[in-house]
């Protein structure tokens, strides 16, 4: 653990003597106290953004890419480190340690061509001799508070395109997991050193709980807040922000289903359904959380998932073959086990779901299935956990309603080769959610798809597609070049 720290220069001041103590799921152990960031410095870091802000603007965009550029030749040297604290501190097995790390480079190239194509229209004027056109423009500090479960790669969707878009920015990660953003920042220091001339202060990381938190959310100098976690928090955070008509990018919870339609692949829904329900043990806002099955295949598809997720290695996430790894907390272990309570006292029938010894002091879980008689109570809140409740359907209306009918909006796909249902799937009286899917599970988005959801995940979008937009400021411009001066709209006012 000491060589790791080291290769990434986290120094011995930097993660003892702090107030805030940093355990690894793995073992429940203390690897570090690091030091919070004091309340009353956060006006000065905020001040900072603004005075670095008005320096980036007025850098070219392709410019400010190459930052981006740098950023990500750096991340592809420290892959394998930053990847290994990624499982030290969240508890991913090493796979998906490493994965997370991938995102950030796959982000940075995403952004480094972005940075060439800031692109506004041209409007036809109904006005003779005048041109109508839009551009886009850097709108400011950009706040950015993640959670435990992707505890860099959420930073790096964030941070690579508001750094092109000509924001600077401001980190607060979750307080479970510091060290991964220390690290970041590491490398982020890296890449300012060769960048040369960036202003100081366009990024910076600062460490501690909800006051943190809230004097970045309040603050009017910080135009844009994405804020990444639960419902309850997007319950805090969106009126504040809205308060003071500042703009969020909310990424909140996700309840995700799966439909499975009787012409489905069972064997790749199978392969779909265990790493969707199970990766990252269950701890992704995508995760698999409902499977909606046809009533045909509904009995054979439960036993074939019960034989699979017996056969799933479970242990400490560093070890070859591990494919289960803890819950990040004993809290987490408690909240499952009480979701399973919940499910049993409901109707259901649970398989799995059996607290285990496989790392003395980590909260380690056998997943669990669990046999719903329909979509109760439990079924429509979201417990961060691998259950997965299985409910049945007789008709795509059906399904598609029930898929439909919970709070959360993320995540969705259907199982199925017919093609008239993948259609209806996918159309506006289909799946209600951000993204929705056809013969691929919920989990695992690409970088080059914007991500997000409706309802109570909060319709923020971020990575991909065109959610640079929301680091940036629209402008309409009209240019007249023409000797007269007519009004829109036939308007007459002489004088």
């Amino acid at each position: 653990m000491t060589d790791l720290f080291a290769a990434l220069d986290l120094t011995a001041p930097e993660i003892t003597g702090g107030t805030l103590p940093v355990r690894s799921p793995i073992d429940g152990a203390v690897i570090a106290h690091v030091h919070e960031t004091p309340l009353g410095d956060m006006p000065a870091v905020i001040a900072r953004s603004q005075v670095a802000f008005r320096a980036w603007r007025e850098v070219p965009a392709p410019r400010r890419g190459e930052l981006v550029r740098l950023l990500g030749e750096e991340l592809r040297k420290a892959k394998a480190e930053l990847g290994a604290l990624v499982t030290l501190e969240a508890g991913k097995i090493t796979s998906e340690g490493l994965g997370e790390v991938q995102e950030m480079i796959d982000i940075c190239d995403f952004a480094v061509g972005q940075s060439r194509q800031l692109y506004g229209l041209t409007i036809a004027s109904e006005r003779p001799g005048h041109r109508m056109m839009e551009s886009w423009h850097p709108v400011g500090p950009v706040a950015v508070i993640s959670a435990f479960n992707f505890p860099v790669a959420v930073w790096s969707w964030n941070a690579a395109l508001a750094l092109v878009c000509g924001d600077p920015v401001i980190w607060k990660p979750s307080e479970k997991t510091p060290l991964t953003a220390m690290a970041s920042m590491k490398i982020m220091q890296r890449a300012l050193a060769r960048f040369g001339d960036a202003p100081e202060g366009l990024v910076q990381l600062v460490i501690g709980g909800a006051a943190v938190g809230d004097a970045l959310v309040t603050s009017r100098d910080i135009p844009v807040v994405s804020a990444t976690g639960s419902t309850r928090m997007g319950r805090i955070v969106g009126p504040k922000v809205a308060e003071r008509f500042g703009r969020s990018i909310l990424e909140l919870g996700g309840n995700n289903a799966m439909i499975v339609a009787p012409s489905a692949d069972l064997d790749m829904a199978v392969r779909a359904i265990v790493f969707s329900a199970v990766g990252t043990a269950g701890q992704r806002c995508t995760s698999l959380r409902r499977l909606i099955v046809h009533h045909s295949i509904r009995a054979g598809l439960v036993e074939k998932l019960a034989r699979a997720y017996a056969s799933l290695p479970i242990g400490d996430p560093r070890a070859v073959g591990t494919l289960v790894g803890p819950l990040l907390d004993m809290a987490a272990r408690d909240a499952m086990l009480a979701a399973l309570d919940q499910a049993h006292a409901e109707g259901g029938t649970v398989h799995g779901g059996v607290a285990v010894d496989a790392v003395a002091g980590g909260a380690y879980v056998t997943p669990a299935i669990a046999d719903m008689p329909g979509q109760t109570a439990i079924v429509c809140e979201e417990t961060f956990a691998p259950i997965l409740y299985v409910m049945g359907y007789d008709t795509l209306d059906q399904a598609i309603a029930m898929q439909n009918d919970v709070p959360q909006g993320l995540s969705s796909c259907i199982f199925t080769l017919n093609m008239r249902e993948a259609g209806a799937f996918l159309n506006a009286a289909g799946s209600d959610c951000g993204i929705a899917n056809v013969n691929i599970g919920p989990s695992g988005a690409e970088i080059g798809g914007a991500f997000g959801g409706e309802k109570e995940t909060g319709g923020g979008r971020e990575s991909g597609s065109d959610a640079w937009k929301g680091y940036m400021r629209r402008q309409t411009n009209t240019v007249n070049y023409s000797d007269a001066l007519p009004l829109a709209q036939g308007v007459r006012f002489d004088f």
